[in-house]
C-alpha cells in the first residue's frame, strides 16, 4: 500500500499486542516477537500504523526498563521501519503510581509519502501537524495530545493493584478525523467463579469499564468523530455454557478445602470409558484433554460461546474471526500453537469500531482481501497473547472531516 498515499485512500495497520511476556522473557521472545511483526508491515505497507501494547514492561516494570529502552528504540530505528519518517510513542512509565499507572503503550508510526497529517491537542482543542520522531512517558497525565484514564478501583475491588485502563488520541489523515483508542479490561480472577454463573460477574465488570470508555469518547466536550478500541479486552466465553457443552456426558467430582469447606477443585470425568478424566477446573486452572477443539478451524466452533460483545452491538462493530483464540498461549518459546492449561482459551485480542467507522474503510470490489483482520505469529511463539491486525484503506472523503468545526493550528507543529 505504502507509497504514494493516492486519491483512493490511504493504507492503515492497527495492531493490539499484549506484550508482558516478552519483557519477563526478552532474550528469547523479543526478537521473533518483532520479526513476525515487521512482516506483517512489510506485507501491507501501511501508510498509518498504529501499534497498542498492553503490560509495556511486564509485571515489573522497574526491573524491565532496559528491555522497554532497548523495544522501543528497536522499533524507532529497524530497518524495517526506515520508510516511517514521523512517530509518536506514548508509554505510560509512572509505575510507582497506583492511582494512574495503566502499562499501557502506545505507538504511531507515519509513512514518508503521507502528507499533511495531523493530531488532536485536547487541550488547545485543535489539531497540529505532525513531524519527527517524540517519545512521550512518565506521568501522560499532562500530555495534551491524548486522554488517558485508569479505571477506578472499585470497577474490581478483587485486585488490590490493577493496572487496567485506556488512552485515546484522535488523528486526521486524508481529510479523515477518527480516535484510536488503547484499552485493557479486567481479567477473570478465578474460573471457578467464572463457571458459576453465565454470564459471569467478571463479564458484568468488563461491560460497565467497556461502557464508560465508550461514553467517555463520544461526551460533548469534543466534536464526536469516528472511533476505533482495539487491546485486550480479555472478553472470555461464556465459562458454564462451554463446559456443559464439551462435558455433556461427563460426571462431576466437587473438592472442597477442608478447612473452609471452599470449592477448589471440580473434576468431570466421562461416563463410561474407565472414567477418563476430561476437564479440571482450579482457580487457575483450565486443564481440558483436548486442545484440538481449540484450534480446528480456528475455533469456530466456540465462537457461539463468545458473547460478551452482544451488549454493545448497537455501539460496536467487528468484522468476522477467522483465527484461533487469542489467549493464554504457551510462553515456552518453542512452542507456538499450544495453550496454557490456565483458563479456556478465548478471543481476548480484538479490533473494535464505531458503526460510523466502518464507512472509513474502503472496500474494493475487484480485491476481497484488501480488509484484513488476522493474527500475528500464528506458528510462532509470540507469549501468552497472539497479536490481532486490522488492515484497510481509509477512503478519501469518508467519515467526518477534520475541518468543519475543529480548526487546524497550521503554524504549530507536534
Amino acid at each position: 500500500m505504502a507509497g504514494k498515499a493516492a486519491a483512493a485512500g490511504a493504507g492503515v495497520l492497527l495492531v493490539t499486542a499484549n506484550v508482558g511476556s516478552l519483557f519477563d522473557d526478552p532474550e528469547n521472545l523479543q526478537k521473533n516477537w518483532l520479526r513476525e511483526f515487521y512482516q506483517v508491515v512489510h506485507a501491507h505497507k501501511p501508510h498509518f500504523m498504529a501499534l497498542h501494547c498492553q503490560e509495556f514492561g511486564g509485571k515489573n516494570y522497574e526491573a524491565s526498563m532496559s528491555h522497554v529502552d532497548k523495544f522501543v528504540k528497536e522499533l524507532l530505528s529497524s530497518d524495517a521501519m526506515k520508510d516511517y519518517n514521523r512517530a509518536r510513542v506514548y508509554l505510560d512509565e509512572n509505575y510507582k503510581s497506583q492511582e494512574h499507572f495503566t502499562a499501557l503503550g502506545s505507538f504511531y508510526f507515519l509513512h514518508e509519502s503521507l502528507k499533511n497529517i495531523y493530531q488532536f491537542d485536547f487541550k488547545a482543542k485543535k489539531y497540529k501537524k505532525v513531524t519527527g520522531k517524540e517519545i512521550y512517558s512518565d506521568t501522560l497525565e499532562s500530555t495534551p495530545m491524548l486522554e488517558k484514564e485508569k479505571f477506578p478501583q472499585d470497577y474490581f475491588p478483587e485486585c488490590k493493584w490493577s493496572r487496567k485502563g485506556f488512552i485515546r488520541t484522535r488523528w486526521c489523515i486524508t481529510d479523515c478525523a477518527f480516535d484510536l483508542v488503547n484499552i485493557h479490561l479486567f481479567h477473570d480472577a478465578s474460573n471457578l467463579i467464572a463457571w458459576e454463573t453465565s454470564p459471569s460477574v467478571y463479564s458484568g465488570i468488563r461491560h460497565k469499564a467497556l461502557g464508560y470508555v465508550l461514553d467517555r469518547i463520544i461526551d460533548q466536550r469534543f466534536e464526536k468523530v469516528s472511533y476505533f478500541v482495539f487491546g485486550d479486552f480479555n472478553f472470555r466465553l461464556d465459562a458454564k455454557a462451554v463446559v456443559e457443552t464439551l462435558c455433556a456426558k461427563a460426571t462431576m467430582q466437587t473438592i472442597r478445602a477442608a478447612d473452609t469447606n471452599e470449592v477448589v477443585k471440580l473434576i468431570f470425568r466421562e461416563s463410561d470409558n474407565d472414567r477418563k478424566v476430561m476437564l479440571q477446573l482450579e482457580k487457575k486452572l483450565f486443564d481440558y484433554f483436548n486442545q484440538d477443539v481449540f484450534r480446528d478451524n480456528n475455533g469456530t466452533a466456540l465462537l457461539e460461546f463468545d458473547r460478551e460483545l452482544s451488549v454493545f452491538k448497537d455501539r460496536l462493530y467487528e468484522l468476522d474471526i477467522s483465527f484461533p483464540p487469542s489467549y493464554p498461549y504457551s510462553e515456552d518459546s518453542s512452542q507456538g500453537k499450544q495453550y496454557m492449561n490456565t483458563r479456556c482459551p478465548a478471543w481476548c485480542d480484538r479490533i473494535l469500531m464505531s458503526h460510523s467507522a466502518k464507512e472509513l474503510i474502503l472496500k474494493s470490489e475487484n480485491d476481497e482481501k484488501i480488509v484484513i483482520y488476522d493474527h500475528i505469529g500464528p506458528n510462532v511463539c509470540m507469549g501468552d497473547h497472539k497479536p490481532v491486525f486490522l488492515s484497510f484503506r481509509i477512503a478519501a472523503g469518508a467519515g467526518k472531516r477534520c475541518l468543519r468545526s475543529e480548526k487546524i493550528f497550521r503554524e504549530t507543529t507536534l
